[in-house]
């Protein structure tokens, strides 16, 4: 009985740590958190990849808890804001960082 009342308690502790090192801190995700922005980095470039005015291929997508950041260079000011705009109604982006620039 005391046997495995030691076992229960080291099982417990062991996952009380397993789950702080899931943590996220300000500048570092958790691992839940990176599943979801690499979900959202994927519809924002699949959305991006439907807009038949934009080159998908020289925009980048990247994700960090919910904010999106675009960058690359596209053609015309009109293509940028697109992007954005195309970000922006993603359902989860909380944000969008546009550093999209001319060519």
């Amino acid at each position: 009985m005391k046997f495995t009342k030691s076992i229960a308690t080291g099982l417990f502790v062991a996952s009380l740590f397993a789950v702080a090192g899931c943590a996220s801190t300000p500048t570092k995700e958790g691992t839940g958190e990176y599943v979801d922005d690499s979900v959202l980095t994927t519809k924002v470039k699949a959305s991006i990849f439907n807009e038949p005015t934009l080159k998908s291929t020289e925009i980048n997508v990247e994700t960090f808890k919910g904010v999106v950041q675009l960058s690359g260079f596209v053609a015309n000011p009109e293509s940028v804001a697109k992007a954005g705009e195309i970000a922006r109604g993603v359902k989860g982006v909380k944000s969008v960082k546009n550093d999209i620039r001319i060519k």
